[in-house]
Parts: structure tokens; C-alpha cells; sequence
């Protein structure tokens, strides 16, 4: 599949938000945090801002960005639609959130109820965005159980690294939070190391004797190429990333993503305040470009079962 960068962008962007929604609701919940701190109210503004900048950018990927507010009739039948109705039901426990942390911190009970409602708001949402894919099953690679798992991981560690990076650099580090965080990094990388080998040998579900239902006469080849030049199907459908290049890229989002960050963090565990700070954001930024590149490959190594028709090997 050709990689469209504002869905990469908002993926990333927006899963971290809701992950960081969900740190902001647990550390609310549990007493972690005083919800006056400033680490609290700037992780609710970035939460915000990350949500708002990925919805947004989503709507680049449309041919009429001006019609995208039809989607919300469809969700029934369409996790496209769930997202975007889960997605602006979200914005209110939020904009109560920040209120609350901002002005009316002393009322406990709603704030307590507010944090619920975000932390399953967010994960619904994020739950709702990678269904959109995972229920796709001409594209077999989507079309996995763990697809889901992966999204919600990825969600999860990204706003937790966010959320220790803030505290840590407004002077009240979780440093109890370090190596939970860095376990669950490892995790969120070991279920997409996984992922990758399961896919890597598994043995093709379509070829074009199943996709024409003559494979009982026989190997099945095209006579003639269904066009003379590419068509949008050959574009969209039909990008494919080497084998080799793919293998690079995995080598880099592990060494960025899960590596350096847990690297990272256990040194941060010994350090001072100040480089502890320092080292938490350079942990933070590893795994958003480690994300950046893995969103990229999720596209790019997909294969829709219609290039089939186009002479493409079985998918």
C-alpha cells in the first residue's frame, strides 16, 4: 500500500495523545500526582494538541475533506465511523479535564469520574483506529489479531514516555515509573518483533487461482496486462517496499524504539534530576521516530489482494 503521511502523522500523533490520556487518568486515579502540578496541566494541554493535530491532518488523506463530517452517519457498519464518533466524545471528559486541573481541582469525585471516562474514551478510540485496519480482509497483513494489540501498546508507552519527560523536566520525576515504563516498551516492541516473523512465514492466503476461482483447472496465468498503463489501483494498492529496505527499517525502529529507549531509561534511574530530565526526552523522541518508521512499514509492506490481477506474486 502507498504510505500516506498524514495518516502516518496521525496515527502516531494522536495514539500518543490518547496515551497520555490514559497516564493522566491512572496517576489521577491512584494519587500519583497532584492534579494542580504543572506536569499535570501542561500533559493535558499536549494531550490536546497531539489529539487535535492528528484528527485534523487525517482529514488531509481525503478527496473532499469538507464532507468527512458524513462519515459519523455510518457506525454502525464502519470502525471509520466509530473512530470519529469515539474521537469527538473524547473532547468532552477532556475539555472537563483541563477545566477541572486548571480551575476546580478540589472536586475530587468528578475528577475521579472524568478520569475514567478518559482512560476508556481513549482506548476505545485508539481500539476504534486500529480496527479500521485490521478489519480489512483483502489485506492480509492488516487482517491479523495483533494489529490492535500493537496500536494500543504503542498508544500506551508513547504517552507514558511523554508523561515522564514532563514531570521530569518540571521538576517532579516518577522515577518509580522508569522501569515499568521501559518493560513496557520492551513488550510493545516484542509483540511487533513477533508480528513481523509470524507474517514473514506464514505461507500466502490469496493467488490469483483463488482470487478467479479456477485453481481446480490448474496454474492460472493473465493472458494480457488488464491495462496499458498504471491505473490508481496499480498506485495505491501496488506500492511495494524491497525486501531488503524493509529489513533495514526493522533494524532501525528496534535499535530507536525499543534499544536506546530502555538504554535510556535505566541510565536515567541512576542519574541527577537535570540529566535524568534530558535523558527521559531523548528516550521520548527515539520512540516517536522509531513510530514514525513503523507506521511507514505497516503501509508499505501491505498487500491488497487486487494486485493479483496485475501478475503480482500470491499475498
Amino acid at each position: 500500500m502507498l504510505p500516506a503521511y498524514s495518516i502516518i502523522f496521525f496515527t502516531v500523533a494522536s495514539g500518543a495523545g490518547y496515551g497520555l490520556l490514559v497516564m493522566l487518568g491512572l496517576a489521577q486515579l491512584t494519587g500519583l500526582t497532584n492534579t494542580t502540578s504543572l506536569d499535570f496541566r501542561i500533559s493535558g494541554l499536549l494531550a490536546f494538541c497531539l489529539i487535535t493535530a492528528g484528527l485534523l491532518s487525517s482529514t488531509a488523506h481525503l478527496g473532499h475533506p469538507e464532507r468527512a463530517w458524513r462519515a459519523f452517519s455510518q457506525w454502525r457498519s464502519s470502525w471509520l465511523s466509530r473512530e470519529g464518533v469515539f474521537a469527538v466524545l473524547t473532547y468532552i471528559p477532556l475539555t472537563l479535564y483541563l477545566y477541572f486541573s486548571w480551575f476546580e481541582s478540589d472536586h475530587k469525585l468528578l475528577f475521579s469520574t472524568t478520569s475514567l471516562a478518559i482512560i476508556v474514551l481513549a482506548i476505545v478510540t485508539v481500539f476504534s483506529t486500529s480496527m479500521i485496519y485490521a478489519s480489512l480482509k483483502p489485506i492480509p497483513r492488516w487482517h491479523h489479531p495483533l494489529v490492535p494489540v500493537q496500536y494500543l501498546l504503542f498508544a500506551v508507552c508513547s504517552g507514558a514516555l511523554l508523561y515522564l519527560a514532563i514531570a521530569a523536566c518540571s521538576n517532579n520525576p516518577h522515577s518509580n515509573l522508569l522501569l515499568p515504563v521501559g518493560v513496557l516498551v520492551i513488550i510493545s516492541w516484542g509483540v511487533k518483533f513477533f508480528y513481523w516473523k509470524t507474517l514473514d512465514n506464514k505461507d500466502p492466503n490469496s493467488t490469483i487461482e483463488s482470487a478467479t476461482g479456477l485453481g481446480q483447472f490448474g496454474k492460472v496465468t493473465p493472458l494480457d496486462a488488464p491495462h496499458t498503463s498504471k491505473n490508481y489501483v496499480q498506485k495505491e494498492m501496488g506500492f511495494v517496499v524491497a525486501r531488503k529496505h524493509a529489513v533495514k527499517l526493522r533494524v532501525i525502529t528496534l535499535a530507536l524504539g525499543a534499544a536506546i529507549p530502555t538504554i535510556l531509561l535505566v541510565s536515567a534511574t541512576m542519574a541527577s534530576t537535570l540529566l535524568q530530565a534530558g535523558l527521559i526526552v531523548l528516550a521520548s523522541i527515539c520512540l516517536i521516530v522509531a513510530l514514525l518508521i513503523e507506521r511507514w512499514l505497516f503501509f508499505a509492506e501491505a498487500e491488497h489482494v487486487s494486485i493479483l490481477f496485475y501478475g503480482k506474486p500470491p499475498v
